[in-house]
């Protein structure tokens, strides 16, 4: 039988090699992996972080875009991967916390399958109105659709994608009864709204704002929690819709099981990434809010919007395409 002696300094001997293990954290290059190809906003952040990344961690970040199937490809990877802090998932708030619902008979469990480690930004849509339209508010937007039931469409970039959903929340918060009208992508959808085939639409602020700026295009207010810094004429629609959010965020994720100290240390660079004056300035140029948040606050955040988004598809009865 082992001492006293014996086992204490075996405890200590295990101790040792965590701490080690820990701090030969990472060994071998990271992979972020990514639901979408390249090109679009998610992507666009992600190569913005991830040269700061490669340098501060010491090992090569790179991005692994694993589009298709509204980014449950990606997820799926990425949560089959070895819970060792080598592979991240970079979320959005369709991956997270509106496929969850959107797809119940999903076999994996995005809940449980991923662990937190932080928000990196977040980027708040614009209400977009056809200028032949007479409102110049939202509050006379509301009052002009709720004495129109039925005859005012909305476009999105397909059914149960963000745009669509906030379409269907306005409906709920505002009491209205406008009509979707999805599209393969939010260019042919904004291509209709300039032509007056449809009447409105919520979309980021990148692809509307020339459109604004020339006149083709009217935009009432921004769908985040205030008004924009390079935008701050626009209100934002809660100042005149209590309860009317939405935010298209991006996240940091690992799989399950990673250690905490693994998640503790990216949630560090990652955070330190993101304060930096040279990255959050080409963040907000892409029209996107940094943020970064704790594990924690990151994990209660999902929830939240989890719940948020399944009471409006289960109020509009929202299927997937």
């Amino acid at each position: 039988m082992p001492s006293f002696a014996s086992f204490v300094i075996g405890c200590a001997l295990a101790c040792a090699s965590i701490a080690a293990g820990a701090q030969a954290y990472p060994a071998r290059p990271l992979r972020i992996v990514l639901g979408f190809p390249p090109g679009g906003g998610v992507d666009l952040v992600a190569r913005i972080l991830a040269p700061k990344l490669t340098e501060s961690l010491g090992q090569q970040v790179i991005v692994d875009n694993r589009p298709g199937a509204s980014g449950l490809i990606g997820t799926e990877i990425a949560a089959k991967a070895a819970p060792d802090g080598h592979t991240l998932f970079f979320g959005t708030t369709g991956n997270l916390s509106v496929n969850p619902t959107l797809y119940p008979n999903l076999k994996l469990n995005i809940a449980r399958a991923f662990a937190p480690v932080t928000q990196v930004s977040s980027v708040p849509f614009l209400l977009y109105l056809h200028p032949a339209l007479a409102p110049r508010t939202v509050a006379e937007f509301v009052a002009f659709a709720k004495a129109r039931p039925g005859k005012i469409h909305f476009y999105s970039s397909g059914n149960g994608g963000l745009p669509h959903l906030a379409g269907e929340l306005l409906n709920t918060v505002a009491g209205l009864k406008t009509v979707h009208v999805p599209y393969k992508g939010a260019a042919p959808g904004l291509t209709d709204l300039l032509g007056g085939q449809v009447q409105y639409g919520f979309g980021a602020a990148a692809i509307g704002l020339p459109h604004v700026k020339a006149g083709r295009l009217r935009a009432l207010a921004t769908t985040g929690p205030k008004r924009l810094a390079f935008l701050p004429e626009i209100p934002a629609m809660i100042e005149t819709l209590p309860g009317f959010e939405v935010v298209n965020w991006y996240g940091m994720v690992v799989p399950a099981g990673t250690p905490r100290q693994i998640i503790a240390r990216l949630n560090a660079e990652f955070t330190k990434a993101m304060s930096l004056p040279e990255i959050a300035e080409k963040l907000i140029a892409q029209g996107t809010d940094p943020v970064g948040t704790s594990p924690e606050a990151f994990g209660a955040f999902i929830k939240a919007e989890t719940d948020k988004w399944a009471r409006v598809i289960k109020s509009a009865n929202i299927r997937a395409d």
